[in-house]
C-alpha cells in the first residue's frame, strides 16, 4: 500500500530526506547504494553534468552495474544541447521525490553540484520573464544616461542590490532595474523571501571528506581510469553525433579538456595533466561551498557503518506520517 503524502505540491515536504554530498571522486557512488539497499531508499542525483545523456565516462555515471542496484533519478535526462539549469534541476527532482515518498521510500539526494542541491532543498530565486519592453527601454536609457546614471537609481530604490552590484556589471545592473520595474519588488527583497522557502523541513545532510592528498591520489586515480575506459572515444562519438564544442555540456570539466586534444592544441600528456589538476581544482571549489553549510555533518566514507547508523537514528526520530 502506497504511503500517501501529507502535504499539497506547493507546500514543503515534510517527509524525512537524506543528502549525501562531498567532492569529486570521495567514494559517494559506493556509499549511496549501501545506503539505498539498507533504507529502501531511491537515489536522486545532484549532478549537474550526470543529468546529460551519452556522457557517462566523463561525469563518472554510475555503471549500469551500479544503476541497476537501486532505482535512480535525473540522470540521462536532457540531450547535451538542452537548456539545464538549477531551475529546471529544482523542479524535476522535487517531483521524484514525491514520487519515492508516494511509493514509502526514502529519497536520498546524492551529488556534489551545490547550486542544484541549494536551489532543491531551499528553493531559488525564480527568474521572472523577460519583459521586452522595458528590456529595451533600459539599454536605450544606458546608451543615452550612461550606466553611472542608473546605478544611482538602483542605489536610491534598492541599494543593498547596488552595493553588490559593480558599477561596470551592467547585466546585472539592467536585471535589476527590470525586475523593479517589472514587479514593483526589489531585487533584494526577491532574493529575501525565496532565502525564506524551505522546500524539505526534514533533512539529513552528510558529507563525506578524507585527507586532502588522499582526496588528489583519489582523483589522480580516477582521471586516468576514465582515460583507458574511452573517454576520449566517447567525446569523439559526442562530436561525430553533431553536439559542438560550444555547446555549455561540452565545455565542461574534462570534455573541454579533450577537445583541445582532439584539435591539437594540448599532447595527450599534457591534456590528462591539465584534467587531473583542474579537478582538483574543482574539488576545492566544492569543499569550500559546502563549507558554508553548517548542517552538513562530515565523516570520511570508510565510517559506513558509523554513517549508516546516524541515518537510522535520524530515520527513527523522524518517521512519516501515515
Amino acid at each position: 500500500m502506497e504511503a500517501p503524502l501529507t502535504q499539497k505540491d506547493n507546500q514543503p515536504i515534510s517527509e524525512p530526506i537524506v543528502v549525501l554530498i562531498g567532492p569529486t571522486a570521495v567514494g559517494k557512488t559506493d556509499l549511496s547504494l549501501s545506503i539505498a539497499r539498507e533504507f529502501s531508499g531511491e537515489i536522486v542525483g545532484a549532478d549537474s553534468m550526470q543529468v546529460f545523456r551519452y556522457m557517462d565516462i566523463g561525469t563518472a555515471k554510475p555503471s549500469i552495474e551500479e544503476l541497476q542496484q537501486a532505482p535512480h533519478h535525473l540522470i540521462d535526462v536532457a540531450d547535451p544541447d538542452e537548456e539545464y539549469n538549477a531551475a529546471r534541476y529544482a523542479d524535476e527532482a522535487k517531483a521524484a521525490c514525491r514520487a519515492i515518498i508516494q511509493k514509502g521510500n526514502i529519497p536520498l539526494l546524492v551529488g556534489g553540484t551545490g547550486l542544484y542541491i541549494k536551489a532543491l532543498l531551499e528553493g531559488m530565486f525564480d527568474a521572472f520573464p523577460v519583459d521586452h519592453g522595458v528590456r529595451e527601454e533600459m539599454k536605450m536609457r544606458l546608451a543615452e544616461e550612461g550606466r553611472e546614471s542608473l546605478h544611482n537609481e538602483l542605489l536610491h530604490i534598492d541599494p543593498s542590490s547596488a552595493n553588490r552590484i559593480h558599477l561596470n556589471d551592467t547585466q546585472r545592473l539592467l536585471r535589476a532595474l527590470e525586475i523593479f520595474k517589472v514587479t514593483g519588488t526589489t531585487w533584494s527583497e526577491h532574493l529575501h523571501n525565496e532565502q525564506k522557502k524551505k522546500q524539505f523541513s526534514t533533512v539529513l545532510k552528510i558529507g563525506l571528506t578524507c585527507e586532502r592528498q588522499k582526496l588528489y591520489d583519489r582523483i589522480n586515480y580516477r582521471a586516468q581510469k576514465m582515460m583507458d575506459s574511452g573517454f576520449l572515444e566517447e567525446v569523439k562519438g559526442l562530436l561525430d553525433m553533431g553536439y559542438g564544442p560550444e555547446l555549455k555540456s561540452m565545455q565542461s570539466l574534462g570534455y573541454r579538456h579533450l577537445i583541445e586534444y582532439i584539435n591539437g592544441a594540448w599532447d595527450l600528456e599534457t591534456t590528462q595533466s591539465l584534467l587531473a589538476r583542474d579537478t582538483r581544482r574543482y574539488a576545492k571549489r566544492q569543499y569550500t561551498w559546502f563549507g558554508k553549510d553548517k548542517s552538513i555533518v562530515w565523516v570520511e566514507p570508510e565510517r559506513k557503518k558509523d554513517i549508516l547508523s546516524h541515518i537510522q537514528e535520524f530515520l527513527s526520530t523522524n518517521k512519516p506520517k501515515v
